[in-house]
């Protein structure tokens, strides 16, 4: 079970590398599933996520209080706007009405997170 919690781990930064380079995929969210991994495979990675100057306060506020910074909201929910203008742009309705779905259901509940 180890070496599957070890790999999930792995494909997590990896998103969430991929995520750090590009607007619209988020990273956090990969590095809150790598945390819960390497707790259970190699803690030495999951103390390294944590102690990340940039990354690990954002992941220690989730895990401890379920709770993500103004700024994290504002950058969040920038991208998810960015991403229904590109979808308007590029593929028009009805995927629009999909994105813009998307940006109220998930823009909402990460707004209302605590700060």
């Amino acid at each position: 079970m180890r070496g599957f919690y070890l790999a999930g781990g792995i494909a997590s930064v990896a998103l969430a590398a991929i995520g750090a380079f590009l607007p619209i995929m988020p990273t956090v969210p990969f590095l809150l599933v790598a945390v819960f991994c390497f707790a259970r495979s190699n803690p030495a990675w999951e103390k390294k996520i944590l102690d990340h100057p940039h990354w690990g306060p954002q992941v220690l506020d989730w895990r401890e209080r379920r709770a993500i910074n103004r700024r994290a909201k504002v950058m969040a929910l920038g991208a998810l706007t960015v991403g229904v203008g590109f979808t308007w742009l590029t593929l028009g309705a009805p995927w629009v009405f999909l994105s813009l779905a998307i940006l109220l259901i998930s823009g909402s509940w990460i707004w209302t997170r605590n700060e």
